[in-house]
């Protein structure tokens, strides 16, 4: 019996489809209410307490140089004055608290009880198996966790993995193509994939003059034209960081095999599209503007 061959692209489809579920986390009004209890309330906080929570209480420079896109001035407001606050293990049980009730809401009960679930978390948690702690402190990080018992928490925790397994690659592939944090966020805007520069500025710290000089370092590349588009250099450059991200993200994957990857990426994209159904994300994330 011959294995069929993993697609070029196919672990990225299927890491967008887990990590548009995973994704709704950062926007659930349920997140904001239980670190609220805690006392955490600035929404830059919550996030930043949320995301960084597994590597303990670190200061603001591990926060900058792990998220990579976000202003340290900015990520240094709030890190590490936020563990002051409440404690890494408390910001990561009410995280599971939030994805929990956010899930009931956007999937429904039916849903999370579903053999399907159960299947997709056995999937997910699979591909895991062979995801490397190399040079990724926020995957490495994250793996130290326990896994919930409950399969729509366990299908959260591996979509978690995989994604900051993905990230810190990406992270790699961005700093070897020459590109800082805002550079990388505004080429990745230009592809018309990114999110706007009103949520850019939002939360991300940066302000138009830093959006405009990293504009400008870029059109000095050749990788912007006049209009803030891409060129046909950036457009090759941003089709590179993917292809390179892609290549470094691999062995979960090729683990899983194609057809657990093709069924993971078929329930993912099923779990995703419901939540996307009830309203999980802002109507102006996404797209140039």
């Amino acid at each position: 019996m011959t294995t069929a061959a993993l697609e070029p692209r196919a672990g990225r489809r299927c890491h967008n489809m887990l990590n548009s579920l995973h994704a709704t986390s950062y926007f659930a009004p349920e997140l904001g209410r239980e670190l609220a209890a805690l006392g955490i309330t600035h929404p830059r906080a919550v996030n930043f307490a949320v995301r960084a929570a597994a590597l303990g209480p670190v200061g603001a420079g591990a926060v900058t140089a792990t998220f990579y896109n976000y202003k340290h001035e900015l990520v240094a407001r709030h890190v590490p004055a936020v563990w002051a606050i409440a404690s890494p293990e408390d910001v990561l049980a009410a995280r599971v608290r939030a994805v929990d009730s956010a899930l009931r809401r956007l999937l429904g009960e039916e849903t999370l009880a579903s053999a399907e679930m159960t299947e997709a978390a056995q999937l997910a948690l699979r591909a895991t198996e062979a995801c490397s702690r190399s040079a990724r402190p926020l995957y490495s990080a994250h793996a130290d966790l326990p896994v919930p018992e409950e399969p729509h928490l366990a299908y959260f925790h591996a979509t978690t993995l995989l994604r900051e397994h993905r990230g810190d690659g990406h992270l790699a592939v961005l700093m070897a193509a020459g590109l800082d944090g805002l550079e990388a966020v505004v080429t990745h805007t230009a592809t018309g994939k990114g999110m706007t520069p009103k949520w850019i500025f939002s939360t991300r710290g940066w302000t138009q003059e830093d959006w405009d000089a990293a504009s400008e370092r870029l059109r000095g590349r050749g990788l912007l034209d006049a209009g803030g588009e891409l060129t046909d250099q950036g457009t090759a450059l941003r089709k590179e960081i993917e292809s390179e991200t892609d290549r470094l993200d691999r062995a979960p994957y090729e683990h899983l095999g194609a057809e657990g990857v093709a069924r993971l990426t078929e329930l993912g994209a099923g779990f995703a599209g419901a939540a996307v159904t009830a309203g999980a994300f802002p109507a102006d994330l996404l797209g140039k503007g």
